[in-house]
């Protein structure tokens, strides 16, 4: 009976205390650890401050916390004259997790040399990190990682103020603000790199910072950069960009011709890009003033670049969806579908028939090796330890994405700034922004040509997450660097 009571009592206090918790994220709260690292065979101690810093309203209130990770080496000398990146993911709804334990970070993950998933699951040390030369804070916005809306007693959370593409670089410019001021970064070469739709943020963002804050950049690096004035484009451009990513799939799987397969991808990729331009975007373009001989004759060139049948591009009237490609290009070899951030992954679809993927199939496999390797490594190496979910993807949507010019306000940006300079770094393996499409955003962003010394395009044999294949990440931390180390004016003048 005694033994009953006493269950009784713990069980209530338990409840007790769950109804008195809530599981909420720490508003303004950092934890400092020490590390070292080998990087580049040179031997680096730095600290490691993660938390959350306050996103404040116009009345001082704050609105919500961003979890962020920041990296500092010791005993690095002047912090006037060490750089200091700037990193964020996209999505929009993405953590900032990918770049962070795959890429720049100190820490990657446990993965085979391709970045296909390997248990144990963890991490282990990132010997080309740029941590050598810069300091790296990684943001997570509102809604991914463990950063969260702090909406007014009684109130619903002001969707408006954080889920946009203007909200979004207008919160995100005030709090970077901050975050400079409290670490005394002002003084320090700053940098910011942006994957996917942080291609779009950290655009946007290059202008905000010079205009509102007042904070004058170094250097913008978009990696694999979602350009929606593409994707939201008329068909010749839009269609057009795909066919040098197909070219490239079609080559990695030996899906194309023998006189194209046999040569090296960078020999026969200019050749698909010359086509894009010159022949199948006028082609589109034309739409049904295109006689018949023409369209088949352009039909049949497409087949040769990219793998697929000329039936099915006459089908589609030289306007080829990248999900039929996904389903079609090993539809009749090995009935698999490929990946859409990055099409050397093959996936399984339930029937062979169809216009489209089941699934992402690399999306799935990153999943699988990121999710349990950043919560370890956040709670055991980092020591920030709460109940709050981590949040891979979060809910931001619905997205505003009206009224954007963000491209236009990174040429603005460039324009103001003589030291800003831009690097692209593309896969040639990803569908969802493609590395010809980077080229495009580069070449539109200045028109003129007369910042042309200033862009740069870096391409590597992998997808959307070039870092992950284990040549990729030596080699793209090598241009990230090389970049950074570039670009500082080393006594220069501001001035054209």
């Amino acid at each position: 009976m005694k033994k009953i009571i006493i269950t009784v009592l713990l069980c209530i206090g338990y409840l007790n205390i769950m109804q008195s918790q809530n599981r909420n994220i720490a508003v303004d709260t950092t934890v400092v650890t020490n590390h070292t690292a080998t990087i580049k065979g040179v031997k680096i101690s730095y600290t490691a401050t993660t938390g959350t810093q306050p996103v404040w309203d116009e009345s001082g209130e704050p609105i919500a916390a961003l979890y962020y990770t920041y990296y500092k080496r010791n005993n690095a000398g002047v912090t006037s004259k060490r750089p200091l990146l700037i990193s964020f993911n996209g999505g929009p709804g993405s953590a900032s997790v990918w770049m962070h334990v795959a890429y720049t970070g100190p820490k990657v993950l446990n993965i085979d040399d391709e970045g296909y998933p390997v248990q144990p699951y963890g991490v282990h040390d990132n010997p080309n990190s740029v941590l050598d030369i810069a300091d790296i804070v990684y943001v997570n916005p509102v809604n991914t990682g463990y950063s969260r809306t702090i909406p007014a007693s009684g109130e619903e959370i002001k969707r408006d103020l954080f889920f946009g593409i203007n909200a979004d670089i207008k919160y995100l410019a005030e709090w970077l603000n901050t975050f400079i001021t409290r670490n005394e970064r002002w003084l320090s070469p700053k940098y910011l790199i942006g994957e996917s739709y942080g291609g779009t943020r950290v655009s946007g963002l290059a202008l905000e910072l010079q205009e509102k804050q007042w904070m004058y950049l170094n250097g913008v690096i978009l990696v694999s950069p979602a350009d929606y004035n593409v994707f939201k484009s008329d068909k010749p451009i839009s269609s057009a960009l795909n066919l040098p990513y197909f070219t490239a799939a079609a080559w990695y799987h030996k899906m194309l011709p023998t006189s194209l397969q046999q040569r090296d991808l960078l020999e026969i990729l200019p050749e698909s890009e010359n086509f894009t331009l010159n022949t199948l975007m006028p082609a589109i373009a034309r739409g049904g003033s295109l006689s018949l001989d023409e369209k088949d004759k352009v039909a049949e060139k497409m087949a040769f670049y990219s793998g697929i049948s000329k039936k099915s591009i006459l089908q589609y009237n030289l306007d080829v969806p990248t999900s039929f490609f996904w389903k079609e290009l090993l539809r009749d070899k090995t009935g698999n579908t490929i990946g859409r951030l990055d099409s050397r992954y093959l996936g399984l679809d339930k029937i062979e028939a169809g216009s489209r993927p089941d699934y992402s199939p690399e999306l799935t496999s990153w999943l699988h090796s990121f999710t349990p390797a950043i919560n370890y490594y956040i709670r055991e190496h980092l020591n920030f330890k709460t109940d709050v979910k981590y949040n891979m993807f979060g809910n931001v949507h619905p997205w505003d994405d009206k009224n954007n010019n963000t491209r236009d306000g990174l040429r603005k940006a460039m324009a103001e700034n003589p030291y800003l300079n831009v690097m692209f770094q593309a896969g040639y393996y990803d569908g969802a922004t493609t590395y010809f499409t980077s080229k495009y955003t580069m070449w539109q962003i200045d028109p003129s040509g007369k910042m042309k010394s200033r862009l740069s395009f870096k391409g590597y044999r992998s997808g959307h997450m070039m870092y992950l294949r284990k040549e990729d990440l030596k080699s793209a931390n090598d241009d990230l660097r090389q970049f950074i180390l570039k670009s500082i004016p080393k006594g220069k003048s501001a001035k054209y």
